[in-house]
């Protein structure tokens, strides 16, 4: 099979299922939904059968308690019936996700974290996590759009506002980690990853108006002024390496590199044709080429994504190298792991968990999406997806948020804890970049609470808990 990745598809390539606006069975709208009624199905006690049942009783002289229990044991096989119809696999179902509910999750989790007194940092800025920040700041601005809010929300612009007063002050901010006697290079490593990360969030900030403003440009500055330009990494980032996989670990400053390519592919006016920075890119065309053999799926599949923004990134040959890599991963319930993504041999110590999760099921079927590849294999992710927002109940919920989970790669964490929910925070930013950035996808709302995908259900999925 001959494979080419590409920015975007053809748009006559429709998927047999598209994400309309139909209203969400769960919700209590679309055709679906039973309202004062018994449906009479076959092979099923009808809604008269139970009141013939009613009549019979009273002609038997039955006791009333005999009688009820008659009555319940009709009306048991009226739900195990609509069930058994409801989960038969050749009937097609609509399935609907709750954009309304995860932008709710994840507006709240950004407002901890940046209440949070261990994300402080000098200035008045907070440390911009690849856990709950990015995310956030990525995904978003999509969900702005699919609501109908407008403008931006006020959590939104004081995360960019940290973001810019960061890059204007940045001679004068500490690093996000200081060196320390059993921590040397935490001021390097961290410098590299606050300044690719500016560059990237405020690119794609950018990337909206079609403008790159001052201070994109001033953090573009700072990322290439810490660019190694000599020794083994050279054309990469020193990185932050604190064994908590999958995005601070060692030989993470590939994952570092691929992100700073995506900064300069979604750059508006042309960024990356400017005549000063054909030296920096070269270095980190060079780097990512000659290091990509070494990386794990996880990393390779985020470079994937990049080269959709920045033509020429990855080789044809590597293109399907990798695309097959992920499709050989994928689970037979059209999610992916992420335990399976990452590099057991230069990952000691990760917890292992073959069950999908919500942020390698988003990271993967963004990454195909975009790549105008696996056209199966992502109607199943998304499907998976859908099937698999979280939320409207569970004792660590707080009102009515629809999230996606993950499983930590490093510790068992208490998923109520707002520690815990660390990952949940990077799935559901992934899985919302996913379902609103597809390209082949009819995406409209037909009202502020539910988004329907029409597609043949999968099984569900195993639960996972961080």
């Amino acid at each position: 099979m001959s494979l080419t990745c590409r920015r975007g598809a053809p748009t006559q390539r429709r998927y047999a299922a598209k994400i309309r606006g139909d209203s969400s069975p769960e919700a209590g709208g679309g055709s679906n939904t039973v309202t004062g009624q018994i449906l009479s199905l076959p092979g099923v006690v009808s809604g008269a059968t139970v009141a013939s049942v009613t009549t019979r009783d009273r002609q038997h002289g039955m006791t009333d308690r005999a009688a009820l229990v008659v009555r319940l044991m009709a009306m048991s096989s009226v739900v195990i019936g609509l069930l058994a119809c409801s989960r038969s696999p050749s009937a097609p179902a609509t399935l609907s996700w709750d954009p309304k509910g995860a932008a709710s999750y994840l507006d709240r989790r950004i407002a901890w974290w940046m209440g949070w007194s261990n994300a402080a940092r000098d200035h008045g800025t907070f440390c911009v996590s690849c856990h709950t920040a990015v995310p956030y700041a990525l995904a978003r601005p999509g969900l702005d759009s699919l609501l109908g809010e407008g403008t931006s929300t006020a959590v939104e612009r004081k995360l960019r506002d940290n973001v810019r007063r960061r890059v204007r002050l940045w001679d004068e901010t500490e690093p996000f980690y200081a060196d320390t006697g059993d921590a040397g290079g935490k001021s390097a490593e961290s410098r590299g990853t606050d300044a690719v990360l500016s560059a990237l969030l405020l690119a794609w900030d950018d990337a909206r108006s079609g403008r790159l403003s001052a201070d994109t440009r001033a953090a573009f500055g700072h990322m290439w002024a810490v660019q190694h330009t000599s020794g083994h990494d050279v054309g990469a980032w020193s990185w932050l390496e604190s064994d908590e996989a999958p995005w601070e670990i060692d030989g993470a400053r590939y994952y570092g590199a691929a992100l700073a390519a995506l900064a300069v592919g979604v750059a508006p006016d042309n960024y990356r044709a400017l005549p000063q920075i054909q030296d920096h890119l070269q270095l980190l065309r060079s780097y990512l080429a000659r290091n990509y053999s070494t990386q794990s799926l996880h990393d390779r599949v985020v470079l994937l994504w990049a080269s959709t923004k920045f033509p020429g990134l990855l080789e044809p040959e590597r293109c399907q190298s990798v695309v097959s890599d992920v499709l050989r991963a994928q689970n037979p319930d059209g999610g992916w792991s992420l335990s399976k993504l990452l590099s057991r041999s230069s990952e000691a110590g990760v917890l292992s968990n073959p069950d999908s999760d919500g942020y390698a099921t988003g990271l993967i079927t963004l990454a195909l999406e975009q790549a105008g590849q696996g056209r199966d294999a992502v109607q199943r992710g998304l499907t998976w997806l859908v099937e698999n927002q979280r939320g409207h109940g569970g004792f660590w919920i707080r009102g009515p948020e629809g999230f996606w989970i993950a499983t930590s790669q490093n510790k068992h964490r208490l998923p109520w804890s707002n520690v815990g929910r660390f990952m949940a925070d990077a799935a559901t930013g992934f899985a919302v970049l996913a379902l609103t950035q597809a390209p082949h996808a009819e995406l409209k709302m037909a009202s502020p609470t539910s988004v329907s995908i029409a597609a043949h259900r999968q099984r569900p999925s195993p639960k996972g808990i961080f």
